[in-house]
């Protein structure tokens, strides 16, 4: 069975648990993943589509306006979809389409959240090549850019430079996060016009076909002391803790106990952890969901990672598949530096230059 196809047949099934007859879909990320990776949005930061897709037993329509219908359809859409062409002036969806109108399921009801998120979790075939390409490309455009640097670098300027190289590849930058030496503590560090200094982390999520592959990689211009080689070990043998945790069966709330505990089992404040989200599943979204305390949902077989431990000056991230045989780390080039951890996991070192 194709992936579109599967998709649709989880989408009827929802339809017939959930007694409705017609599911509209108007997310940015769960039109790409229903529409095989199509770009249905322009802003890149916008929540919503420029098209709706109504799915039911007749067959996936798309909604779309006549400014954009032709490049939808000669570059975006799968050619086994309906499209109606609507004015770029009036609503996508009419009366009958409207959240609450007879039979209609909208994707924001809360059965239609959950029911769409399990859906999309196990990702199928073809997702898991695209993602596979997205997290090698994503890798090489950080590897790219970090051979670039130097310490008079402004943060501004490494992270346009890490953007042009993730776009060059077709990727979207959503978040292109940079902070130099002086900035280091901050964990969501907004790039400035500082320069990078002795030390620098550079954050990227990067979207192609609706996919988003996640990374944190650190580089030095200066040989690192003792002690934050130290640090820097602590940090990913905390990471190894959430990795090692991530089985199927497992629930988000356990594999979040286990990558917390590990914090001060290696050095760190025991509550470390509540400074800074921990990471959780990912793929159409940064985080599907970010995981939290307690949290019932379960980890799957197909599904992607991103766990992003953190302390005072240190991170580790990447993007990791759940496979038959274990996880498999998709944000790697074969060329940036890495050890292996306890699990045989390649895990990025500091980039000395």
């Amino acid at each position: 069975m194709s992936d579109r196809a599967e998709k649709r047949r989880l989408v009827l099934d929802l339809l017939q648990r959930t007694g409705h007859e017609r599911l509209v879909l108007t997310g940015v990320g769960a039109l790409a993943w229903y529409l095989d990776g199509a770009r249905p949005g322009v802003v890149l930061s916008a929540e919503r589509g420029v098209v709706a897709v109504v799915a039911g037993p007749d067959g996936d329509l798309v909604l779309a306006p006549a400014n954009e219908v032709e490049r939808l359809v000669a570059e975006e859409l799968p050619a086994d979809v309906d499209v109606r062409v609507t004015t770029w002036w009036e609503p996508l969806l009419g009366p009958d389409l409207q959240p609450g109108a007879p039979g209609v399921l909208h994707e924001d009801d809360p059965a239609a959240a959950e029911g769409l998120r399990a859906a999309r979790a196990s990702l199928l075939p073809g997702e898991q090549d695209r993602y596979r390409r997205l997290g090698r490309d994503t890798a090489e455009a950080m590897t790219a850019t970090a051979l670039l640097l130097r310490p008079d670098t402004p943060e501004r300027e490494a992270a346009a430079m890490l953007a042009r190289e993730l776009v060059a590849r077709g990727a979207d930058p959503t978040v292109v996060l940079v902070s130099g030496e002086p900035r280091r503590a901050f964990r969501h560090p907004l790039p400035t016009a500082g320069p990078l200094g002795e030390r620098v982390m550079m954050v990227v999520c990067a979207r192609r076909h609706g996919l988003i592959a996640n990374a944190t990689r650190w580089v030095r211009f200066t040989p690192p002391s003792s002690g934050q080689q130290d640090a820097d070990r602590r940090i990913r043998a905390v990471e190894t803790a959430f990795l090692g945790a991530t089985r199927p069966g497992a629930t988000l709330g356990e594999v979040l106990a286990a990558g917390t505990a590990a914090y001060a089992e290696h050095g760190f404040a025991a509550d470390e952890w509540t400074r800074h989200h921990q990471g959780g599943p990912t793929g159409y979204a940064g985080r599907d969901p970010v995981a939290t305390p307690g949290s019932p949902l379960s980890v799957v077989a197909g599904q992607a990672f991103a766990w992003n431990p953190s302390g005072p000056g240190v991170k580790s991230e990447d993007t990791v598949l759940l496979g038959p045989d274990g996880l498999e780390v998709l944000t790697t080039d074969g060329v940036w530096p890495t050890s292996p951890d306890s699990l045989g996991l390649p895990r990025p070192d500091v980039l000395v230059r």
